[in-house]
C-alpha cells in the first residue's frame, strides 16, 4: 500500500514540474485527476451542421373598451395571417397555438371637457402562433410574408437542426481519441505507458445556436441566413497507467 502511494505521488510531482516545462498552455484539460494507478482525463470533440429548421412566434394584440370587439378583431386577423401562412405552403402540423389571453387592464381617468374623470377598463385580448418553417431557403420569403400581416408582435426566425443523434454518435470516437492524447502526453511526462481505457462516462452534449440581432431578422430588412450550429460532445475517460 505504501509503494503505490509513493507512486501516485511520484506521478503528480513529475505532472507538476512538467506543467511549467512543457508548452501545454493551449491545451484545454479539462476534467484530470489520479486514481490510484489510473488516470482521468476529459476528452471533447465539436462539429458544425448547418441549420434545418427555422420558428416563428406571430401574434395578434388588441386592446379596446369593449370585450366582444377585441375578440372579434383579434379572431379576424389571426385567421387571416393563418391563412396566408397555409396558402405560403406551411402545413397544419407545423400550426399551433402558443399562447392566447384576455384580460381587462385598469387605465387611468380619463377627464372630459366639464373636468369629470371618466374611468375606462380596457380589454386586452392576444393570440400568438408559432409557426415551423422546414425549407430554410424560404426563411426570406415568409419573414416578408410575415412582415406585412397583421401581426404586431412577430419574432425570429430561430435557427435549429432537427436531428443530430447521428453526428453525435459520429463525435464519440473523437472525443475519446482527444482524451487519449492528452493521457498519453501525461503518461509520458510521468515515465509511464497508457494502458486500455478502463472507464468511458458521459460528460455533457450540447448544442449552439447561432444569435442574431433585430437588425439580422425581421426588424432591418437584411437578409437571412440560417448559418450553422455547433454540437459538442464531452466525454469523461479513465485510462490505465503502465
Amino acid at each position: 500500500m505504501k509503494e503505490n502511494n509513493n507512486k501516485t505521488v511520484g506521478i503528480l510531482i513529475l505532472v507538476i514540474i512538467a506543467a511549467f516545462v512543457l508548452p501545454w498552455r493551449n491545451i484545454n484539460w479539462g476534467k484530470l485527476s489520479f486514481q490510484g494507478e489510473t488516470v482521468v482525463v476529459t476528452g471533447e470533440s465539436k462539429t458544425k451542421q448547418k441549420n434545418e429548421v427555422a420558428s416563428f412566434s406571430a401574434g395578434v394584440n388588441v386592446i379596446k373598451e369593449k370585450k366582444e370587439e377585441a375578440v372579434d378583431e383579434v379572431n379576424k386577423k389571426i385567421n387571416e395571417l393563418i391563412t396566408s401562412v397555409k396558402d405560403f405552403g406551411i402545413p397544419d402540423e407545423d400550426i399551433k397555438t402558443q399562447s392566447m389571453s384576455i384580460y381587462q387592464q385598469q387605465e387611468q381617468p380619463r377627464y372630459l371637457s366639464s373636468g369629470d374623470p371618466n374611468k375606462v377598463d380596457e380589454w386586452v385580448v392576444n393570440n400568438t402562433i408559432e409557426i415551423t418553417l422546414r425549407d430554410v431557403s424560404k426563411t426570406q420569403e415568409l419573414v416578408d410574408l410575415l412582415n406585412k400581416s397583421g401581426a404586431n408582435n412577430v419574432y425570429g426566425p430561430n435557427f435549429r437542426i432537427e436531428e443530430t443523434s447521428d453526428t453525435e454518435k459520429g463525435l464519440v470516437d473523437s472525443a475519446i481519441a482527444d482524451a487519449r492524447e492528452k493521457a498519453e502526453i501525461i503518461a509520458k511526462a510521468a515515465g509511464r505507458k497508457l494502458g486500455k481505457v478502463v472507464n468511458v462516462s458521459e460528460g455533457g452534449s450540447g448544442i449552439s445556436y447561432p444569435m442574431y440581432s433585430k437588425a439580422d431578422g425581421l426588424g432591418g430588412g437584411a437578409a437571412v441566413e440560417p448559418g450553422t450550429s455547433t454540437i459538442s460532445k464531452i466525454l469523461t475517460v479513465t485510462f490505465e497507467l503502465k
